[in-house]
């Protein structure tokens, strides 16, 4: 870490490193964890004195625990996590303790979409928040020698043909000094003066509702231990002038401690949250005031619905809440977060290591930000989606009677209450969307310079994209996960490719593709990694999965990215060595943005 100004007055001599990274959320977190992973000198600021202490961002999907599992921290977030078996039984009640109306399975845990996220992954989802996360993040980056420095304000940047100026302030000891570094990441939230700096330009409405946070201890076991979930909707019209008539009660860790939010009308601003409302809002939501409570911290923040259209300018980068604003609806914010920073660090760190061109680095903003848009809008149309509920039960105004009346109704023969009964389980069962909504996580398509197109068009969707996930090899594409095998031991074909390197994946007449990676690895100073899979060589495919999935022939060729997708394939085996040879080099020198020659 680097040492304190030992004089105020005395602006401090400038720090270099590779890599600056100012924040230590999600995005910063990883990025710094990602860059010190592949041997980028990097420096991390932040100008708080400590991690997380609120447990905001908490679902953590398989495409995340992807790139924790390449970075080998895997197994030390579950440890430490809600296990996947916990997360599945979204409840729609009255409160915890009232009337139930209904429940959706989420995250895959209902046994008709289980076998989907399995095929699809060697991860499961996990629900990890940010107290339990960054420290993870954090303290692996360092032990790989990231550099890290609390209370340090980022106060702006000047860019140059060689670099990034950066200047901060000491927040201990009020001294300004410089930082040199090769290229800035700003991951500095959803308030980020990087972003602000840059002028990236946004798209969207920006602040469209206000919630309330309320983090507490209490013992709610008896009220939720038999349906065991990440997330217990309330429908309480009337429950607050100010409120908006849906509240949530989220498990942060089971069943002991809470996070209370409630809505209320951004242009009236929050409620004051005294003791006495505090208490009210959390004994209306569990139905009962035959609990005690200890509250560990209360807020109110804003729902945004913003989005930058470019993420990138010049040797500046911009990745998680800075560039994508959104409600927490879908559990999409920190996992986009974690993947903007997979996308970029090993792009930075070619570059930086001299084996890629600054061109390559391009491609972050061309890949990342479609993928900004999209996940803003889908977790603002969930937020749209929850209003079917109360729309099948009539309740779109908040009068404190009306809930009663057509749960009556509800529960009444005739046509009428079919009407509602029928029209409550289809506007649940339509929140899929948010709770299952495993294509928006897995189905990303990059187009970029760093990738080569084949020729052949995107694979047409078979169900609906946002739902399911669906494996491609087409370039682009994040290569398919399945087990094969080494040495009869099952391995998924994720852990041979990843850890900062490209891959080459072939199979039996894919020799010369083997041999040309091998020879052109030597000469630009890359480590490429081969996996041959087929009988008898060193990986087999005795479930014969591999061969289903791979869309190319025995003796063709992947080119996979450190990011584990797919850079270019070529379908068929090389009618020569020289022929493989000439196509590797012409592909990876396309991706790396250097000379094939």
């Amino acid at each position: 870490m680097t040492a304190l100004p030992t004089d105020a007055a005395e602006p401090e001599a400038s720090v270099t490193t590779d890599v600056l990274v100012v924040g230590s959320g999600p995005a910063g977190a990883s990025a710094a964890l990602f860059l010190a992973s592949y041997g980028t000198s990097t420096l991390l600021i932040t100008k708080y004195g400590r991690l997380s202490d609120t447990p905001r961002a908490h679902i953590t999907n398989q495409r995340t625990m992807e790139a924790m599992r390449d970075m080998g921290l895997e197994e030390r977030l579950m440890r430490e996590a809600t296990p996947w078996e916990s997360m599945g039984n979204t409840t729609f009640c009255t409160s915890l303790a009232g009337e139930e109306l209904g429940r959706i399975p989420s995250w895959g845990t209902d046994t008709v979409r289980h076998a989907d996220y399995e095929l699809q992954s060697p991860c499961t989802m996990l629900d990890a928040p940010q107290t339990i996360t960054e420290p993870v993040l954090v303290q692996a980056a360092q032990e790989r020698g990231a550099r890290v420095r609390f209370d340090t304000d980022y106060l702006g940047h000047v860019q140059d043909a060689d670099g990034v100026t950066t200047t901060v302030r000491d927040r201990l000891t009020g001294a300004e000094f410089t930082i040199r570094s090769k290229y800035l990441v700003g991951a500095d939230g959803a308030r980020s003066k990087v972003a602000a700096d840059l002028g990236l330009p946004f798209e969207g409405p920006g602040a469209v509702a206000g919630a309330l946070s309320i983090v507490f201890e209490a013992d709610l076991s008896r009220f939720v231990a038999h349906r065991p979930s990440v997330l217990y909707w309330m429908l309480q019209p009337g429950a607050e002038k100010e409120g908006v008539g849906l509240g949530v009660l989220r498990m942060i860790k089971p069943w002991d401690e809470w996070m209370l939010m409630w809505g209320y009308e951004v242009a009236a601003g929050p409620p004051e949250l005294t003791d006495d409302v505090v208490r009210e809002l959390a004994v209306k939501l569990v139905g009962t005031d035959d609990f005690e409570m200890r509250v560990k911290s209360r807020s109110p923040w804003t729902v945004n619905h913003h989005f930058a259209t470019t993420l990138a300018r010049g040797r500046v980068f911009c990745a998680g809440d800075a560039v994508h604003r959104h409600p927490p609806t879908n559990g999409l914010g920190s996992n986009t977060s974690i993947q903007d920073s997979y996308n970029l660090a090993w792009k930075l760190a070619h570059v930086v290591a001299g084996t890629a061109s600054p061109a390559l680095l391009d491609s972050y903003d061309a890949e990342r930000a479609p993928v900004a848009r999209q996940i803003v809008e889908r977790a603002n149309q969930s937020i749209a989606d929850t209003w079917k509920i109360l729309t099948a039960l009539d309740l779109e105004h908040t009068e404190a009677d009306a809930l009663e009346r057509q749960l009556t109704l509800w529960k009444s023969p005739g046509p009428e209450g079919e009407k509602i009964r029928t029209a409550l389980r289809e506007a649940i069962a339509y929140k899929a969307y948010e709770f299952d909504a495993h294509g928006v996580e897995h189905n990303q398509r990059y187009a970029s310079s760093a990738v080569v197109p084949d020729g052949t068009p995107m694979p047409e969707y078979r169900r609906d994209p946002e739902l399911y996930a669906q494996p491609t090899t087409w370039p682009g594409a994040k290569l398919p996960h399945t087990w094969v095998t080494r040495d009869g031991h099952r391995v998924s074909t994720l852990d041979l490719v990843g850890h900062g390197r490209f891959s080459v994946v072939t199979g039996i007449g894919g020799e010369a593709w083997v041999d040309a990676a091998r020879a052109l690895g030597g000469e630009w100073g890359l480590a490429i990694t081969t996996v041959p899979i087929g009988p008898g060589q060193e990986f087999e495919d005795p479930y014969g999965t591999w061969a289903e999935l791979r869309e190319i022939e025995d003796g063709g060729v992947l080119l996979v990215r450190p990011d584990e997708y797919v850079a270019a394939r070529h379908a068929s085996a090389p009618s020569s060595p020289e022929q493989a040879a000439g196509w590797l080099r012409d592909a990876l020198g396309a991706v790396l943005g250097r000379a094939s020659g």
